[in-house]
C-alpha cells in the first residue's frame, strides 16, 4: 500500500466554491488538500459546487454554490449523495462536512477520514458520540491536538494542522501603521476585545470579516459598530483574498482575541505567512500554531494586549514567514493525510479479514 496511488474522493461543505472568494476556512484547506493530492500523483475527484477551481476532478449537483440554503438538509444531502452512491469505486473517502458525513458514512463499505473543522465543547461534542454509537467505523482527524481535549476518547486516526499555499501569501517586511482584525463577527472571535485594545494603544484598526447570520448582525451592531469612525476603527467587510493578503502585509500587528476553544485559527498562519506578527490570547490551538517569542505573542488575556504590541514589534517578519514555512507547508500537510488515509485503508482491510475469517 504504502507509494501506491490512491484513489480519493474529497467531500467538501455544499455551501461555498472551492477556493472561497471570500470567508471560507474550510473550502480554503479542501482547495489546497485536493490540488496537492492531484499534484502527488493520486487520482482525486472533489465534490463541490461547479463554480469551483480544482486540479482534481470536478463532480458537482450544483453549478453555483447554494450559499443562501445554507445549514439545510435538503441541499446538504443532494450535495453528498453522488459520492456515497459510487464509495466503491474509491479507496478513501475524505470528508469535510461534518455530521451528514459521519451518518453517510455507516452505510458504506469505503472508508471514511472525517476531518474535524469545529470544536468539540457542548453540542457538537456530544454529537459527534452518540453518532460513534451509530457508525462504530468512525475514524476522525483533528487539526489540533488541543481540540482534541473535549472528547479524548472518540476514534481519533491522526492529527494534520492547516497549512497554506503560500504562493498567494508573499512576505512583505514593513514598519506597519495600524492592527487588524479578520474574523466572523461573534463574541468568541473578539473583535470588540481587538477593539478595546486599538483604543487604549490610541492606534487605528482596521476589521474585516463577514455578519451573515442574525447573531453575527446582532453582534456587529451591538458591540462593534457604535465604534466605527472613531478613534480610527474602520470596517471593510467581507474581503476578497487579494485585499486580504494586502491587509495583512501592511498591518502593524494582527489581534486575536479569542475567548473559545478554537479548533486552530487559519488567520494566525495567514498573517505571519505574510510577515505580520500576531498577538493571540491563550486559547484553544493557539499555542499549537504561534511560536511564543518567534512568530507571535501569546497573551492570558486580552487586557495584555496592548502591552504586548512592543515585543511585537521586535519580532523579524522574515522569521514569521520561516516558521510557517517549516511548520504549515502544503507539503506536510498533504502528506499527513496520505499517512492517514493509508492507515484507514490497512485498518478497513483488516476488519474485512477479520470477519472472513470467523
Amino acid at each position: 500500500m504504502n507509494g501506491e496511488r490512491l484513489k480519493i474522493a474529497i467531500v467538501s461543505p455544499a455551501w461555498f466554491p472551492v477556493p472561497p472568494s471570500g470567508y471560507g476556512g474550510v473550502e480554503w484547506v479542501v482547495a489546497l488538500l485536493a490540488d496537492g493530492l492531484a499534484d502527488a500523483g493520486h487520482d482525486v475527484t472533489l465534490f463541490a459546487s461547479g463554480d469551483s477551481r480544482t486540479k482534481a476532478k470536478l463532480s458537482s449537483v450544483f453549478d453555483v454554490a447554494p450559499s443562501e440554503w445554507i445549514g439545510r438538509s435538503f441541499w446538504e444531502l443532494q450535495h453528498a449523495l453522488p459520492c456515497y452512491t459510487h464509495a466503491d469505486e474509491y479507496d478513501v473517502i475524505s470528508e469535510h462536512t461534518g455530521m451528514t458525513g459521519i451518518l453517510f458514512s455507516g452505510l458504506v463499505d469505503t472508508p471514511v477520514a472525517h476531518t474535524v473543522h469545529g470544536p468539540m465543547t457542548g453540542e457538537p461534542g456530544r454529537m459527534y458520540e452518540a453518532l460513534h454509537q451509530l457508525v462504530p467505523r468512525l475514524h476522525l482527524i483533528s487539526l489540533s491536538i488541543n481540540q482534541r481535549k473535549p472528547k479524548p476518547d472518540l476514534p481519533w486516526l491522526a492529527n494534520c494542522p492547516n497549512a497554506l499555499d503560500l504562493s498567494v501569501y508573499p512576505s512583505k517586511p514593513h514598519p506597519g501603521e495600524y492592527l487588524l482584525f479578520l474574523g466572523r463577527m461573534s463574541s468568541d472571535k473578539g473583535c470588540h476585545r481587538a477593539i478595546a485594545v486599538a483604543i487604549e494603544l490610541g492606534l487605528p484598526l482596521k476589521i474585516a470579516g463577514k455578519k451573515q447570520e442574525p447573531k453575527e448582525e446582532q453582534y456587529f451592531a451591538e458591540f462593534v459598530e457604535p465604534h466605527l469612525g472613531v478613534h480610527g476603527i474602520e470596517y471593510l467587510g467581507e474581503v476578497s483574498h487579494g485585499k486580504k493578503v494586502e491587509l495583512l502585509q501592511d498591518a502593524r500587528a494582527t489581534l486575536f482575541p479569542i475567548e473559545w476553544e478554537e479548533p486552530f485559527g487559519l488567520v494566525m498562519i495567514e498573517s505571519m505567512a505574510c510577515g505580520t506578527p500576531v498577538i493571540a490570547t491563550n486559547c484553544g490551538a493557539v499555542p499549537e500554531v504561534i511560536e511564543h517569542g518567534r512568530s507571535g505573542i501569546i497573551v492570558e488575556t486580552y487586557r495584555e494586549m496592548a502591552a504586548a504590541l512592543e515585543e511585537a514589534d521586535a519580532l523579524d517578519p522574515l522569521e514569521c514567514r520561516r516558521y510557517v514555512e517549516e511548520q504549515f507547508s502544503p507539503e506536510r500537510m498533504i502528506g499527513d493525510y496520505v499517512r492517514a488515509f493509508r492507515e484507514v485503508i490497512v485498518d478497513a482491510d483488516a476488519s474485512v479479514s477479520a470477519s472472513l475469517s470467523q
